[in-house]
């Protein structure tokens, strides 16, 4: 019997296929590590690789959203829960531990939650199986063509969001490497990189997403203060916006350089307004309340309207659910599809994780069920279903639109940026 690959994050962590039974360091408390548990005797055969994308490689223990088996970064990159983070630190004695892969040596606060990984258990829920929706789209091919793929292990760290400069045709992608902004060129070239962790305005802790504005600034939303951070292209820290805000997640730029986010624990949307060449606050509104749990935005650069994706709470076996919803440039609920209206359309649950606006003013989403790029057309339209891209993505999280309209694509799968020729 076939078996079902969950749609793959915690590719880091089974880097070294032999695990990290054999090859944890001497100083490292010694770590007794579980027999697998296979469920059929035909998935014996598999790699070990695949079938562990959602357990530890130290404990072999499946991930989860709390406690001891909450997946952790380390700096290097390897993955494993906060249990074997304690053991490898030596629990309270000892604050200092190294990468059971690589030996890299760190400390217990330098690590930090797996996001893309966390959010994947959320999408599964308890049954552990992904969606089949990006396997059963037929012989309908993608309507966009990879013209060029960048970043890759080693250069980019799970990343978490993407922007593009219209101006300029730059790239900005955050990410949990040391320098948790890159910037790439129109050609692909890494052009800077900068945002370390830290406590200064210009260092970044936790990016979760990034923007750029049309007068060239980069602004991220930091997860680890509980901030928002501005800066030029060179890396200089222009604005740090630390009051009043619960958990800023997503973001994204009008034309007119003002800056529209979400802080998902509050419920609520943002407008926020400054002189970024000045390092200037001029205002921070809240344009919209009682949202639940929103975390990607998008903004249209020809009407103005803004896209939110909610992420909705099940209590019952099917885990969460999210709903894509359209406002006017005035904040008039114009539209709105979610998970059971997308259902009367295609039989299976979508989860999204990122939404764009196109150049004819169509909602494009990323679906990390079925790996794919779906185009939901005009809000007046719902429910349209047209896929763009459904082979070729692992974990899709981050959209965003070049000047030529090319659509680019940020997978936390395989930590790469995909280009595509859009039509």
């Amino acid at each position: 019997a076939a078996s079902l690959r969950p749609p793959g994050r915690a590719r880091c962590a089974s880097a070294h296929p032999q695990g990290a039974r054999a090859r944890l360091p001497a100083r490292s408390p010694p770590l007794q590590p579980r027999p697998r548990r296979l469920s059929a005797a035909g998935m014996a055969a598999e790699d070990e690789a695949e079938l562990s994308l959602l357990e530890c490689r130290v404990c072999f223990e499946p991930y989860g959203g709390d406690g001891e088996r909450r997946p952790r970064n380390l700096p290097c990159g390897h993955v494993v829960c906060q249990g074997c983070v304690w053991a490898l630190g030596g629990g309270a004695e000892r604050r200092r531990l190294e990468c059971p892969f690589c030996r890299r040596a760190c400390g217990t606060s330098e690590t930090s939650d797996c996001l893309p990984l966390l959010q994947l258990l959320e999408v599964l829920g308890p049954d552990g199986l992904p969606s089949a929706l990006g396997r059963s789209v037929g012989g309908r091919g993608p309507a966009a063509e990879l013209r060029l793929s960048l970043g890759g292990w080693g250069s980019l760290v799970n990343p978490t969001g993407v922007a593009a400069c219209r101006r300029s045709g730059r790239l900005a992608v955050a990410h949990d490497g040391k320098k948790r902004i890159h910037v790439f060129g129109p050609n692909g070239s890494c052009l800077q990189r900068f945002g370390e962790r830290g406590e200064a305005d210009n260092d970044i802790k936790y990016p979760l997403d990034v923007a750029v504005t049309s007068d060239g600034h980069v602004v991220v939303t930091d997860g680890g203060d509980r901030a928002v951070k501005a800066f030029d292209f060179e890396g200089r820290g222009v604005l740090a916006v630390r009051e009043g805000f619960s958990l800023p997640w997503g973001l994204d730029a009008t034309p007119e350089s003002e800056v529209i986010l979400t802080d998902s624990e509050a419920g609520a949307l943002y407008r926020l307004t400054a002189d970024f060449k000045k390092g200037k606050l001029k205002k921070c509104q809240m344009i919209r309340s009682q949202l639940i749990s929103p975390r990607g935005v998008a903004v249209s650069q020809i009407s103005g309207a803004v896209a939110v994706i909610e992420h909705l709470k099940a209590h019952g076996p099917n885990g969460g659910s999210t709903r894509v919803k359209i406002f006017s440039a005035e904040m008039d609920l114009i539209g709105q599809m979610d998970s059971f209206g997308l259902n009367l359309v295609f039989p299976s649950k979508i989860y999204t994780a990122a939404v764009a606006f196109d150049k004819e003013d169509r909602v494009i989403v990323t679906d990390v069920c079925s790996q794919a790029v779906i185009c939901l057309g005009k809000p007046e339209e719902f429910p349209i279903f047209n896929p763009l891209i459904t082979h070729g993505l692992s974990y899709p999280v981050g959209l965003a639109y070049t000047a030529n309209n090319s659509l680019v694509v940020l997978d936390s799968g395989d930590h790469s940026l995909k280009i595509y020729s859009s039509t």
